[in-house]
């Protein structure tokens, strides 16, 4: 089952992580300061989903990892601790203040420089989760290694 849970909660947190990303640059490009305003009013209750992803992958990745720490293993390894403090010290306190912000309608020169902020540290966590997907499907043998 923890074979099963593991790239279903993976897969489900760079989804919803990259839906938040998404959702967030459209509705700034193309939509009114009420689209925005609901997009990141929404955001945090994603949360509800996203945690528990990421808790779930990290959880079923050390017991599917047991000791190793090598190889790719170990790349996935060093990426979980920048992974998890750029959620807690810079998304999630990004998200709940611009949830704020955009729920008062100040879209002001503060609530676009922590929305830079946020979405480059976004585009960082995807980044570092996608690597961590590749590297699984290579363990597993669903990509191809590249001869060195």
């Amino acid at each position: 089952m923890i074979k099963l849970i593991h790239p279903v909660a993976g897969a489900l947190a760079i989804g919803t992580i990259g839906t938040f990303w998404l959702s967030t640059v459209l509705s700034e490009l193309f939509a009114s300061h009420a689209t925005v305003a609901a997009v990141k009013s929404t955001i945090p209750w994603g949360f509800l989903l996203l945690i528990p992803a990421l808790a779930a992958t990290g959880g079923t990745g050390v017991i599917l990892a047991k000791a190793r720490r090598a190889g790719l293993i170990g790349a996935k390894f060093k990426r979980m601790p920048f992974i998890a403090g750029n959620g807690i010290l810079i998304l999630i306190p990004s998200a709940l203040f611009l949830a704020s912000k955009a729920q008062a309608a100040e879209f002001d020169a503060t609530f676009y420089a922590v929305q830079v902020i946020e979405l480059v540290a976004g585009a960082t966590n995807i980044t570092l989760l996608a690597l961590n997907m590749r590297d699984g499907l290579k363990m597993k043998g669903w990509l191809r290694h590249k001869p060195a």
